[in-house]
Parts: C-alpha cells; sequence; structure tokens
C-alpha cells in the first residue's frame, strides 16, 4: 500500500480551509485516493487464499501499473533523460523499499491477519520514525508527539487483543511491523524537496524497479512464486480470478497513486496526510464488505487509538518528522 505525495502548491494557510476554490475538491479527491488504496488489501487477501503468493502478486501489480503509466510518464519526461539519470539513487531506492518492501511485507501480513489488523500495523511507521528521531538526535519531541506516540502503542496492545478469543499469528505481526519500517525509511529516503524529478516519473520507475525486484528475486528461487486462475470469493460471490487483479492495478494502484499526487498539491502534503489516515476505515469498511472480516470491538478501539496517535504526531509541529515542511511524499498501500 505505498502513496506518493508530492511538491505543495498550496499555501499551508489557506489549503483545505472555506472560501478556498481548490480546498473541497481537494478533499473529494484525497477521499477517493484513500478508497481505493484501502481496497488493495482485500483484492489481495483474495488472491492469496487461492495460491497466489506475494511475490508474485507484488510484481504483477506493480509491472501491470507500470504499463499503464508508462506512456504519461514519457510525455511528462519529454525527452529529458537527465533528470532519470540524475535521480536514479532516488528511484532505486524508492522501488526497492517503498514498493517492494512495503508490499511484500504488508502482502505477508494480510495473509496471515484481517486487512485492518495488518493495516494498521503498517501505519505505526509514522511513531516509528518519531523514536527514531529521538534517538539519533536526543532532541525530545513536542508534548503532541510523545502524547501521540504512547497512544499509537497502547493502541497496538488494543488491535492484538492478546487476551481475546481471536488468536494472533505472530509471524503476521512481524510482517506488519516489517512493513512499518520499510514505511519509515521510505519516508526518510524521499523527504528532501526534489524539484528535477516530476511525481509521475518517480512513480512509475519506482514500479518498474519493483516489480523487477520481485520477478528477480523469484527467479532466483529466494522468495516462492505462484499464480492461480481459480475463482476467488468476493461480497460473498465467485468472481473470475482476473477481476481482483485488475482492480488491484488499476484502481489500487494506478488511480490511487494519480489521485494521491493530485490531492497533495490541491491541499499540501499536511492536510492530505491527515485526509490519508481514512485509507484505515475504508480498509476495514472494504473487508467487511468482502471478505466478511470486522476486527473485534476491542481492535476496532485500538485502531482508533493508533489514529489519533499517528494525527497528534503529524500535528505537532515540534515533531520534525522528515519532508513535513516541505510537502514531501505520503506514501500508503
Amino acid at each position: 500500500m505505498k502513496r506518493v505525495n508530492h511538491q505543495r502548491t498550496v499555501g499551508p494557510g489557506t489549503a483545505g480551509l472555506p472560501g478556498n476554490p481548490g480546498g473541497s475538491a481537494g478533499i473529494a479527491v484525497a477521499l477517493l485516493s484513500s478508497a481505493v488504496f484501502g481496497l488493495s488489501g482485500s483484492f489481495a487477501k483474495s488472491l492469496l487464499e487461492t495460491g497466489w503468493t506475494s511475490t508474485s502478486a507484488v510484481a504483477v501489480r506493480m509491472g501491470g501499473a507500470a504499463l499503464v503509466l508508462l506512456v504519461p510518464a514519457l510525455v511528462v519526461l519529454h525527452g529529458r533523460w537527465y533528470q532519470v539519470r540524475g535521480n536514479w539513487k532516488t528511484i532505486l531506492a524508492f522501488g526497492f523499499i517503498g514498493v517492494a518492501g512495503c508490499q511484500f511485507f504488508y502482502f505477508n501480513a494480510v495473509e496471515r491477519l484481517s486487512v485492518g489488523v495488518a493495516l494498521l500495523l503498517e501505519f505505526l511507521a509514522p511513531v516509528l520514525m518519531v523514536l527514531w528521531m529521538w534517538a539519533a538526535t536526543r532532541r525530545r519531541p513536542g508534548l503532541k508527539t510523545i502524547g501521540g506516540a504512547l497512544a499509537a502503542i497502547a493502541g497496538l496492545v488494543l488491535v492484538l487483543d492478546l487476551g481475546g478469543a481471536v488468536s494472533i499469528d505472530p509471524v503476521g505481526v512481524l510482517w506488519g511491523l516489517a512493513a512499518a519500517i520499510c514505511l519509515a525509511i521510505y519516508f526518510f529516503i524521499t523527504a528532501k524537496q526534489n524539484d528535477s524529478l516530476p511525481p509521475l516519473v518517480l512513480a512509475t520507475g519506482g514500479m518498474i524497479v519493483g516489480a523487477a525486484t520481485m520477478v528477480l528475486l523469484g527467479a532466483a528461487g529466494i522468495l516462492p512464486t505462484g499464480f492461480s486462475a481459480v475463482p476467488v470469493v468476493l461480497a460473498g460471490r465467485v468472481t473470475p480470478w482476473w477481476v481482483p487483479l485488475a482492480g488491484l492495478v488499476l484502481l489500487s494502484t494506478v488511480l490511487a497513486y494519480v489521485t494521491g499526487i493530485v490531492a497533495a498539491r490541491r491541499l499540501g502534503s499536511r492536510v492530505a496526510s491527515f485526509v490519508s489516515l481514512t485509507e484505515v476505515l475504508f480498509a476495514v469498511l472494504w473487508a467487511w464488505l468482502f471478505l466478511a472480516e470486522l476486527p473485534a470491538t476491542v481492535q476496532l478501539i485500538g485502531g482508533a487509538l493508533i489514529v489519533l496517535g499517528v494525527v497528534l504526531v503529524r500535528s505537532d509541529r515540534a515533531a520534525g518528522l522528515p519532508g513535513e515542511a516541505l510537502g514531501e511524499p505520503d506514501p500508503y498501500a
């Protein structure tokens, strides 16, 4: 699940406020982006349950999306290949960690946990960033950030529901935390303002790198691969396998990334990042509708605490998160 939010063009004092003509439209686009991003877990899990592996799902998802976006990216690039040559390290890091790593770990978590729990674990990334920066700089974060981190940790305990009737797969939890770590590293890598590489080119290049990484690791036998043409069950109905795959590529990747970029440009990264938190709610809703998955009450309370914690962390200007003042990426998938 990784989102690309670049280039703030609306001032922080006006973005998303009443009377700002781009505000309401930007919020609507941001909600659409969150809604289609939230579909990825349900689509992926329906495939994984029929014999697909996470390696294959990520490879086909990113490879298909790259093919769809390749022509628009070439048009935007307009022959300026020096932009790619000058940013090849950023593209590789984005593709290897932000695309391949995040998606592979998240899909493995989804295979063992409910979609909502897996995504909530990944959403701990901002808290991990704060803890790392606190340890690295020895500068105490603001009170909101500390409160947000504590709320998120408390929420994680509730989400795991260690004393509940439904057992939580510890391996699945580790996969979810690995996805959170990849997401946090992605933020650090891409936090620096970069006006020389168009967002669409970065997204397309990252998807190509991510797909190639999965294909190479699978071909070498390092990661397991597997496909299946067995029909899947979505919303209680038997559906051809290509339906969730097409949704994964066209809706949860192509449409999600493009609308995420548009939303960030209309709202600025700070407002867009707040709206992106609704992805958790959408993911739980879609998992309920398509897979009949609904977390226990205590897990929903824990999820609310995690979202509250992330909101507090992101709203605290003393947190000093990478790229926050620059309108940089906010990736979720």
